[in-house]
């Protein structure tokens, strides 16, 4: 057994849970009043990091109707109630689903190569 299967059932009982959600275009995706709004929800969404309750927040960049995913140090209807509290939410330009994740606390993503 290899040193990496060994720790494998020490590391699962440090995992922890969280929400994913999944945002995608709403009905005013795109439209003349998008913009504004899309730029208040990104100042939240460092709020809500900067309070420590978003933990990552990844922008999608394809041509799909999925706009972003972000998982939360929140339950799923804490997470549910602070999107549906987001303006651009509130503005139908996003609509969005909130799953339960499991994951390992002080997980990030990498930082960019030289």
């Amino acid at each position: 057994m290899s040193t990496r299967s060994a720790a494998r059932p020490e590391m699962l009982q440090l995992s922890q849970t969280y929400s994913v959600a999944v945002l995608k275009a709403g009905p005013a995706y795109g439209s003349e009043i998008a913009a504004p709004i899309v730029w208040e929800h990104g100042r939240r969404n460092f709020e809500l990091r900067a309070d420590g309750l978003l933990s990552i927040v990844c922008r999608v960049i394809d041509d799909t109707d999925l706009c972003g995913i972000g998982i939360f140090n929140l339950d799923v209807d804490s997470t549910r109630r602070t999107l549906q509290a987001d303006p651009g939410v509130q503005a139908g330009v996003f609509t969005f689903e909130v799953h339960p994740c499991r994951g390992f606390p002080g997980d990030a993503l990498p930082q960019p190569s030289q």
